[in-house]
């Protein structure tokens, strides 16, 4: 067991590294680029490397035109979801959307019953009620006026949690080659779309192209860490781990601009984790 700790801690360290620094090189190209800018050159990066890989490994034959609408349905979540991250990292310190973006899971633990038809159960319920108590110590909403980034944040939340179930549908019928092109595929159609709407799509200038760059191999890199994560350690010791975000994060946002640690927002994170656990250990629980 310790050895399957330590290569989740591994494989975990790639997942922080890789999501704090998309989270650094996006504040950066922000400046310059609106969201769907930066997502139409994230995504033409991602076709890039999953072509280019997938073609060396010899799986690209695994892509299916199957499912499409579920493709479809699954990419428009996340589409939305890192959009309003993206947004949310330029607006608000970057403690405070990683704390927000735990609570995905449990929108997981709400929408489920209602998009895969799961049963909603009193340890989901209690979960969400937690989950929300520890949203409103992070955000700390004033009613006269509420923060667009803080509700960004839980907007990228629910879009992550929307794509989280529908990739779950998906992983039923598809390889992770053919949920991975067309994820890249349809974003930065996606993208294009959204961003040409105004008959203006500004160029990168050449001082955002490694942030660009960075922001696209670490966005399939923090998800693939996360993904063999799982594969050789329980999600109830992955979990954890990836709270490790948070702290680093913290640091990362104070000596590169100057934002203040909160307490709150780590009082506010530590209840959204004891709400993800004590969702995940009825999950976990024999039925």
């Amino acid at each position: 067991m310790t050895s399957h700790v330590a290569r989740a801690a591994l494989w975990m360290t790639g997942a922080i590294a890789s999501f704090s620094s998309m989270a650094v090189a996006g504040r950066e190209v922000s400046l310059e680029l609106d969201t769907f800018e930066l997502m139409l050159y994230r995504s033409l990066i991602g076709i890039v490397v999953v072509i280019g890989i997938s073609s060396l490994a010899g799986r690209l034959g695994e892509v299916s035109t199957r499912q499409m609408g579920l493709h479809l349905v699954r990419n428009i979540s996340h589409f939305t979801g890192q959009n309003l991250w993206f947004l949310a990292i330029a607006t608000i310190p970057l403690a405070q959307v990683f704390a927000l973006e735990f609570t995905s899971p449990l929108w997981v633990a709400v929408l489920a019953p209602l998009i895969l038809g799961e049963r909603l159960t009193r340890a989901r319920a209690l979960a969400a009620f937690l989950g929300f108590v520890g949203t409103l110590i992070v955000a700390r909403p004033d009613p006269a006026a509420l923060d667009p980034g803080a509700l960004a944040a839980l907007g990228a939340a629910i879009g992550f949690a929307g794509s989280a179930m529908f990739t779950k549908r998906l992983t039923a019928t598809q390889s992770i080659v053919s949920i991975l092109f067309w994820l890249t595929v349809m974003q930065a159609a996606m993208a294009l779309l959204c961003a040409g709407i105004d008959g203006q799509i500004a160029l990168p200038s050449a001082g955002n192209l490694l942030p660009l760059l960075v922001i696209g191999l670490a966005g399939l890199g923090a998800h693939f860490c996360l993904t063999n994560a799982l594969m050789v350690a329980p999600a109830i010791i992955v979990m954890p781990l990836d709270f490790l975000r948070l702290p680093v994060i913290a640091l990362v946002g104070m000596a590169l601009y100057g934002e203040p640690i909160e307490l709150a927002v780590f009082v506010g994170a530590a209840v959204i984790l004891a709400a993800n656990f004590v969702n995940l250990r009825s999950e976990l629980r024999p039925r």
